[in-house]
């Protein structure tokens, strides 16, 4: 006389997890199963078994369901149907057993290598400050922390006046200036237009004016900083005639 499965439907994780256990214990073959014996086994199985949920119970009822609906293709002679049903089941129970047998393989390497952990350490900490300092120091410090420091006094007009005061210089007139300087040949260089003596304003409307000679094509500056004029307009009105 076999042994009978007492058990209640809580014990197993679900409907393929009851079906494998039945497979394991009438020690079928995973890849050849005997469905109709299975299918048999299982529905008495869940027929006997206790479910408080009634979710629980409702998944193991509709695997029965599909499992009955199943044989009764696999009792047609020749059934397509039933012969796709079946494989699809079997593939279901393999892949289910391949993914439980690897979770215990997963959880069999966690317990070989535990992990320890401790409290970290509580550093003690100088908070003493080393650095010395006069005392000017540390009292403008603290003026100024409490806000008490004297306002920044307003510039005078001496220190605006040589800014106010200085030359303009026009962009115009240094584009002239440059050209004629090539025109001589005593600038074949742009850090020939350039020099400390000139003031700000100069260098600055110098540089503007190089630019606008490159822009409009009338000087050509190379890699080196070698430069030479283009006589554009010169050509243009010989073609023109």
């Amino acid at each position: 006389m076999a042994e009978e499965l007492t058990f209640h439907l809580e014990d197993f994780d679900g409907p393929l997890e009851l079906l494998l256990a039945l497979v394991s214990k009438h020690k079928m073959d995973l890849h050849n199963i005997p469905i109709l014996t299975l299918i048999d086994q299982y529905t008495h199985t869940v027929e006997q078994a206790q479910a408080a949920d009634p979710e629980i119970a409702s998944a193991f009822i509709k695997m029965a369901a599909h499992l009955v609906e199943m044989k009764s293709y696999l009792l047609l002679p020749r059934s397509e149907e039933g012969e796709r049903m079946k494989q699809e089941f079997t593939g279901q129970l393999i892949e289910y057993d391949q993914c439980r047998r690897l979770a215990a393989l997963l959880r069999a390497k966690g317990e070989e290598a535990p992990v320890f952990v401790r409290a970290p350490l509580e550093m003690e900490w100088d908070n003493t400050y080393a650095l010395h300092h006069s005392p000017q120091i540390l009292a403008d410090c603290w003026q100024a922390l409490t806000g008490r420091t004297k306002l920044r006094r307003e510039p005078t007009r001496q220190q605006f006046e040589p800014l106010v005061s200085a030359p303009q210089v026009s962009v115009n007139s240094r584009v002239v200036y440059i050209l004629r300087r090539m025109l001589e040949g005593t600038v074949a260089k742009m850090s020939q237009l350039f020099s400390r003596s000139n003031s700000r304003g100069t260098n600055v409307a110098t540089f503007l004016a190089l630019l606008e000679l490159i822009r409009g094509g009338r000087v050509c500056l190379d890699t080196r900083g070698e430069m030479t004029m283009q006589r554009r307009r010169a050509q243009r009105s010989k073609e023109t005639k």
